[in-house]
């Protein structure tokens, strides 16, 4: 026989998203999720200056596109589509 007891559990949920540059809140759409933006988790490895550090940012599409405009290499676009994925000619 199985006996079985109650127990409360503790679940995170995220209510808000603020871009790290600007400070914008990320609004949500109308189905409840967050609208596209781009979040940043990178933990640095050893002889870093953040040796160990995780380290998390957010920026909203506006923010990001600027941030871009300034890289001397531009990152590799891909054009997403439902049988493949073939990159943008820039």
């Amino acid at each position: 026989m199985k006996i079985f007891s109650e127990k409360t559990v503790a679940q995170e949920s995220l209510d808000e998203v603020h871009c790290n540059l600007c400070g914008h809140p990320v609004n949500k759409n109308v189905f409840g999720y967050f609208e596209d933006h781009i979040s940043v988790n990178k933990t640095w490895g050893y002889g870093t200056p953040a040796d160990g550090e995780t380290h998390s940012f957010d920026l909203c599409f506006d923010c990001y596109s600027e941030l871009k405009d300034k890289f001397v290499i531009p990152p590799r676009v891909l054009a997403e589509t439902y049988e493949y994925e073939m990159e943008v000619a820039q």
